[in-house]
């Protein structure tokens, strides 16, 4: 055993990709570049802008070389983030707005980019979507390494860590990650950063653990410490003791006996003790996230999300790219059927490309955001309708309107889903006639309403995110009242009881999308408040399954009609994870 002369102390983050390591601490760095600024001389600015162009081709040289490693070593999934990189050298507007701003100012182009590509980055840092917000990472990143080349320095890299190591860094950012000698790096923690981030996205791939978020930790270790990461419960212990040693040695056997059971159970059906049938579907939010839901073995993708086709690029995408995008997730996860959720764009999720389209707004999770920004837009809205239509006629599909808030807004976006079917027969062009319309409940005004809206549509599917957040006034991103983001609050708990009620009354069926759906704590809850389907990320599904073969049905039932009764939300939790510890031994 080696010797630790250092006091042994405990750091919590988030926990990202599963497992136990232990080992010597190497503290990873970055630093921003610095970009000077000067004025160019006008007889040089052609000058400048051939070199400005000679950074973009190097840079996309770099990365291409960098998709290609990761190919090889981690598989194609793995590789395509780096397409996200290679469009943001091909975003004309963020290159074009980088020369007139050149031609403007009459600064160094590395100035004007860095200004332009600045500006980009904060718009979608400030996103409140976990996942489109690391969209900010991918422009950082490249930022990065076109400055780096126009300056001629050399870009850092994670390459030749020596020994086996635990890398502790501020952040890591795509290129990193992907630079990350997989036989070496022993687990990853940051910082910053988020589940969906691409250093947890490598990590999970090579299979070590990963904890994010853990503050200032690299200014409280040093080169050498001893760490155990603990990815399960997101806890990085700094020079354990031995008897801290000695217990994650027998968590990390308990726990890879648990994740053997939860492998194994996912091969089997999603049905309870008592025989019930529970339909598990897949939330997805890119065309290249299809493959995880049969991989997950999902009934379906029961969200998918299209913000991305619109955040990943500076411009509007052309029906025609929309229809290929929608048709490759139903190709791959055919004959399942897929839930296509319309744009919820605007709000937090600012569209980088036309600023003049969203107003800057006090308040934007009650702002010009979803169905208000597309019943206002509506040569935009009508052309994600036609491309959602076009896809239908390669499989199940079902479309689903977001932050409907009542019936006026969803017979609104009805009437243009008739047109665009009309439009369609005029033009001669096969679609779904039968296809399915749902409302996403995420608002307590739709909620309270959802006896008529259920008159209006096909299905339900609760977002308990929103509905959460707006039901109690909490902001789930302000760390101050994030605490108090309880969604077993009595409220919410007889909330969902009315919505699924009103929706079974009306013959029609209701699904939870949001991150209740997930958590095996508040599955039996969920299903036992007579919701009908639940879906979530697909690496989620094999613990929910887990749990579903463990209970019955019934027990589901009188553990909703005990909580209905129930006062608190602390007394509602309690009962929850009781349910669930007794059912699913965890180790």
């Amino acid at each position: 055993m080696e010797a630790r002369s250092h006091q042994e102390f405990v750091v919590q983050g988030i926990a990202a990709s599963k497992g136990i390591a232990y080992g010597q601490v190497f503290v990873y760095l970055q630093s921003n570049v610095e970009v000077p600024s000067y004025v160019v001389d006008p007889s040089r600015k052609e000058e400048e802008i051939r070199r400005f162009e000679k950074a973009l081709v190097v840079t996309r040289q770099q990365i291409q070389k960098i998709q290609e490693e990761v190919a090889r070593n981690l598989g194609q999934n793995e590789a395509a983030i780096f397409d996200a990189h290679l469009l943001v050298l091909e975003d004309q507007a963020l290159l074009s707005e980088t020369i007139r701003a050149f031609e403007d100012s009459g600064k160094n182009v590395e100035t004007c980019f860095h200004f332009v590509a600045k500006r980009y980055i904060e718009a979608f840092a400030a996103i409140d979507d976990e996942y489109l917000r690391e969209r900010a990472a991918d422009l950082r990143d490249v930022t990065q390494r076109v400055l780096q080349n126009m300056l001629g320095q050399s870009t850092s890299s994670l390459s030749q860590l020596v020994d086996k190591r635990i890398v502790v860094a501020n952040d890591i950012n795509p290129s990193d990650s992907a630079s990350i000698d997989r036989s070496q790096a022993l687990a990853i923690v940051t910082d910053t950063g988020s589940k969906t981030s691409h250093a947890v996205i490598v990590a999970r791939s090579m299979k070590i653990p990963a904890v994010v978020g853990v503050g200032d930790l690299t200014s409280r270790v040093q080169e050498g410490d001893w760490a155990i990461v603990d990815g399960y419960d997101g806890v990085i212990t700094i020079n354990p003791t031995e008897q801290t040693l000695f217990r994650y040695g027998q968590i990390r056997i308990q726990k890879n006996s648990f994740e053997q059971r939860l492998i194994e159970a996912n091969t089997q059906p999603a049905i309870t003790l008592d025989g019930v049938s529970v339909s598990l579907m897949a939330n997805i939010e890119k065309t290249e996230e299809a493959v995880m839901v049969k991989d997950y073995r999902a009934e379906g993708v029961g969200l998918f999300r299209t913000e991305y086709l619109y955040l990943s690029s500076a411009r509007m995408p052309s029906e025609q790219e929309q229809f290929i995008a929608y048709k490759s997730v139903i190709d791959a996860v055919a004959p399942q059927p897929v839930v296509i959720r319309t744009l919820d764009l605007g709000g937090d999720k600012q569209f980088t490309g036309k600023n003049d389209l969203f107003p800057e707004e006090d308040n934007p999770f009650m702002g010009f955001r979803a169905i208000r920004f597309c019943l206002e837009n509506v040569p935009i809205f009508k052309e994600q309708l036609r491309a959602i239509l076009l896809a239908s006629a390669f499989g199940k599909v079902r479309l689903m309107f977001p932050m409907i808030s009542g019936s006026e807004e969803l017979a609104r976006a009805i009437v243009l889903l008739e047109e665009c079917k009309e439009e369609l027969k005029t033009r001669g062009q096969a679609f779904d006639r039968e296809l399915e319309v749902g409302t996403m409940i995420e608002i307590p005004s739709a909620a309270m309403t959802a006896d008529i809206l259920a008159q209006q549509c096909d299905f339900f599917s609760i977002g308990t995110n929103d509905l959460i957040q707006y039901m109690i006034a909490i902001d789930r991103v302000n760390n101050r009242i994030a605490h108090l983001y309880e969604p077993t609050h009595p409220g919410v708990v007889r909330m969902l009881k009315r919505i699924v009620d009103e929706g079974h009354r009306a013959k029609i069926p209701v699904a939870v999308c949001g991150e209740m759906a997930g958590d095996p704590v508040f599955v039996p809850l969920l299903l036992g408040l007579g919701v009908d389907e639940l879906s979530m990320t697909p690496p989620l599904i094999p613990a929910v399954k887990y749990l579903v073969r463990s209970m019955s049905m019934a027990d589901a039932v009188k553990l909703a009609e005990k909580a209905l009764t129930m006062n608190s939300a602390k007394e509602i939790f309690a009962l929850c994870d009781e349910f669930y510890r007794t059912r699913v031994n965890v180790g």
